[in-house]
C-alpha cells in the first residue's frame, strides 16, 4: 500500500480529520423563509478522497449557552469529571466537555423523570412528576417529552438535584450528521462543499436549533481547525459510462449531489446529456446556485433545466408536477437509457416523485401495473434508478 493510501485510511469515522471551514455564505436571498448555506470545508493535507455522490460525516458541538444552562441547573461548575457509560472513554472528561461535544442534549426519555421523581423535594413538582409517570398517562408523557429537551426538564423540576455523573448517564451519544457532498474532487480536490439547510424554530416557548446545521452556520469559525469530519462512501453516483444521459430530481437541499454530478461530468467531458428538475418556494429568493445552473445551460452543458416554484402562484407546483408536464420527453430519455436520480426528503417528496415516475412509465410505455413494477425493478437492478433520501 502506498504511503498516500496509508495516510488516507488514517482518517475515519472513529478517527475524524479536524478540518477548517473556508467559506460560509447564505444561498437564499433576502426575503426567503429559508436559511440555506453553502459551506466549503478544506481537506488539504488530509489525503481524504471522495467521489461524486459520497456524503460527509460531521461531528457537531452543542450550543455553549445550552451547555452552560444545564451546568447551572445541575448546580455544577463544569469541571466535574464524568465517565458517560455509553462512551467507553479511556479516562473521565469534564462535565463541560461531555455536554459540549460528546452527548446529545435532545430527545429525553421517561427515565430522566423517574430519576428526578426520586430526588424531588417541592410538593408541586412531586405531584406533576407523579402525574406524568402514572401508568395511564403514557400518551401525555410522550407528548410532554416530544416538546422538551433536557434543559427544559431540569428547569421545570429545580428542587430535584442530580449529580453530574448521574445526569450524563441518561444522555445519548452525540452522533455525526451526514451531508450529501455538493462538489466534485475533479474540480475541488482540496475542498468539500455542503448545502446546509439551517434549522431554527420555536417550541414550548423556547428557541430550538438543528445541532449540526447551526454548528456549521454559526459556531464553526472560518479558518479554524474545528470541524471533525470523515467521508461516507455511497453507491449513489453518476453513470460510469460517460455517454449515458442523466435525469436529476433534487428540490431544496436535494440539489447538493447534483451540483457534484455536474462538476464531475463537466470535468470528465462527458458526452451524455444532463437534465435537472429543481424546485423550492420562490424563484426570486430560493433558486440555489442559480448562476451556476444558468451558466451550465448557456454553455449547453446542462441540456434541460426544469423548475418548480411552490409558492409563486396560488396553486402549489412541485417537481413531480413538472415531471408529468414533461412526461413524453422524460419517457423518451429513460427508454433510450437515461439514468434517473432522486435526492431529498424521503417522507413526502421522494414518494411523490416515484409515484409520478411510475405513472409516466405506465402511461407513456403503455404498461399495466405489473409490467411497470418490473420495469422499475430492472432500472434499480441496472443502477439506472438511484435515490439519496433522508
Amino acid at each position: 500500500m502506498s504511503s498516500a493510501a496509508e495516510t488516507a485510511s488514517a482518517f475515519t469515522k472513529d478517527n475524524p480529520f479536524h478540518a477548517k471551514v473556508v467559506e460560509n455564505r447564505r444561498l437564499n436571498r433576502v426575503g426567503s423563509a429559508k436559511e440555506t448555506r453553502h459551506v466549503a470545508i478544506s481537506i488539504e493535507g488530509s489525503n481524504l478522497v471522495y467521489k461524486a455522490g459520497d456524503s460527509l460525516g460531521v461531528y457537531p458541538q452543542n450550543r455553549p449557552q445550552d451547555v452552560a444552562e444545564i451546568i447551572n441547573l445541575l448546580g455544577a461548575n463544569g469541571d466535574e469529571p464524568v465517565s458517560p457509560a455509553l462512551l467507553k472513554l479511556p479516562a473521565p472528561v469534564s462535565l463541560h466537555e461531555a455536554l459540549l461535544s460528546k452527548l446529545s442534549l435532545t430527545r429525553p426519555t421517561g427515565k430522566i423523570l423517574e430519576a428526578l421523581a426520586a430526588r424531588v423535594t417541592d410538593a408541586g413538582e412531586k405531584t406533576r412528576l407523579a402525574g406524568l409517570l402514572a401508568p395511564e398517562a403514557k400518551e401525555q408523557l410522550a407528548a410532554y417529552l416530544a416538546e422538551r429537551e433536557y434543559v427544559d426538564i431540569l428547569g421545570e423540576f429545580r428542587s430535584a438535584r442530580l449529580a453530574p455523573q448521574e445526569f450524563v448517564d441518561h444522555l445519548r451519544k452525540l452522533m455525526p450528521r451526514l451531508y450529501s457532498i455538493a462538489s466534485s474532487s475533479k474540480q475541488h480536490p482540496d475542498e468539500i462543499h455542503l448545502t446546509v439547510a439551517v434549522l431554527r424554530y420555536m417550541m414550548n416557548n423556547r428557541e430550538r436549533v438543528g445541532v449540526c446545521s447551526t454548528f456549521l452556520a454559526d459556531r464553526a469559525g472560518l479558518g479554524t481547525a474545528s470541524v471533525p469530519i470523515f467521508i461516507s462512501n455511497s453507491h449513489f453516483a453518476p453513470p460510469q459510462d460517460a455517454s449515458k444521459d442523466i435525469i436529476m430530481v433534487g428540490p431544496g437541499t436535494g440539489i447538493a449531489p447534483f451540483r457534484a454530478f455536474m462538476q464531475d461530468r463537466v470535468a470528465s467531458q462527458c458526452k451524455g446529456r444532463n437534465w435537472l428538475f429543481f424546485g423550492d418556494q420562490h424563484k426570486n429568493t430560493d433558486f440555489l446556485y442559480e448562476l451556476e445552473w444558468q451558466n451550465y445551460l448557456a454553455k449547453g452543458l446542462l441540456s434541460k433545466l426544469t423548475l418548480a416554484w411552490s409558492r409563486d402562484q396560488q396553486q402549489k407546483i412541485y417537481v413531480q408536477d413538472k415531471m408529468r408536464e414533461n412526461a413524453a420527453e422524460l419517457w423518451e430519455w429513460i427508454k433510450n437509457g437515461a439514468h434517473f436520480y432522486i435526492c431529498g426528503d424521503a417522507k413526502r417528496m421522494a414518494k411523490d416523485v416515484e409515484a409520478a415516475l411510475l405513472e409516466i412509465i405506465a402511461q407513456q410505455g403503455n404498461m399495466d401495473a405489473a409490467a411497470t413494477a418490473d420495469y422499475v425493478k430492472e432500472l434499480k437492478k441496472d443502477k439506472r434508478y438511484q435515490r439519496d433520501v433522508y
